[in-house]
């Protein structure tokens, strides 16, 4: 039989299933932007099992359809899916390779590429542990375990977040983040009529795969390329999840952090926001 990895990825003892299951579907919020004053080209996959349709970089695909076609000396036919089960499966054929693999692998980094080839191609024992820990890392690029709630709204009378989303993605993930909505969410004050002393710029949800704007970024005077800082900063909760470290959970680990620091107009929007922030504070 064809080697299939499987959600989860090694069949575990009866206690790990449960709490990799609870993993995916417990309700986590990244608080991401808590501001407190000084302080390619997409192509629709079809033809593969049916669900929602999912768009991914073709280039990404072709390279690494590519990289298995010199490992394994022939023809391979790559097809890349968003399935919630089996997240590599692969057959063999008078002499063609066919692979699917879960989305989340055109984005990773070239160590865990590496690996993938050689399990898929040579079935290497070594290979497939590190293809599983990378599964492991990132059960939040499955699928949404909840639909998101009511009407998204990206266009904004000034902004419009999918324009911007998807700028953001092809320049800094290479258009591997897919399936990830995104919308302004709803204005909000203190319930006593008080001042406001900190605003949360924006949000990402993993059970909804959304992320979240704040509105009062929706105007004249907020440079768009702060409201790319923000929205770079929500994708990047996706694709780098929280971490315990020492019994604690960093919302920020150190590989987000430093992920953090390619956006090319890093400073500037940090300085936009430092000399601006009352200003947010007071906007309605």
């Amino acid at each position: 039989m064809a080697p299939q990895l499987r959600f989860p990825w090694h069949a575990p003892p009866v206690g790990r299933f449960s709490r990799v299951r609870a993993a995916v579907a417990a309700p986590r919020m990244a608080t991401a932007a808590v501001r407190i004053p000084q302080q390619a080209i997409h192509l629709p996959i079809k033809g593969l099992a049916k669900g929602p349709q999912i768009f991914i970089h073709e280039g990404a695909r072709q390279a690494l359809e590519r990289r298995l076609e010199l490992a394994f000396g022939g023809p391979v036919q790559l097809g890349v899916t968003d399935n919630r089960r089996r997240m590599v499966t692969q057959t063999k054929s008078r002499g063609r390779l066919r692979v699917r693999l879960h989305m989340m692998f055109l984005g990773a980094e070239e160590r865990v590429k590496n690996a993938l080839v050689a399990y898929v191609v040579h079935d290497d024992r070594d290979a497939s542990q590190v293809v599983g820990e990378f599964i492991d890392q990132n059960l939040h690029s499955i699928r949404a375990s909840r639909k998101a709630p009511g009407q998204l709204r990206s266009a904004g009378q000034v902004h419009d977040l999918d324009a911007i989303s998807h700028e953001v993605n092809v320049r800094y993930f290479a258009g591997t983040v897919s399936d990830v909505l995104i919308t302004w969410g709803r204005k909000t004050r203190p319930n006593d009529g008080s001042k406001r002393t900190s605003i949360k710029l924006g949000s990402y949800s993993a059970t909804e795969r959304l992320v979240r704007i704040h509105p009062v970024l929706d105007q004249r005077w907020v440079p768009r390329y702060f409201v790319e800082y923000i929205v770079y900063h929500e994708l990047l909760h996706h694709l780098v999840p929280e971490a315990r470290v020492a019994g604690r959970v960093l919302l920020h680990p150190p590989e987000f952090q430093r992920r953090e620091r390619a956006f090319q107009k890093l400073s500037r929007a940090l300085a936009w926001e430092q000399k601006h922030i009352d200003r947010l504070l007071r906007a309605k």
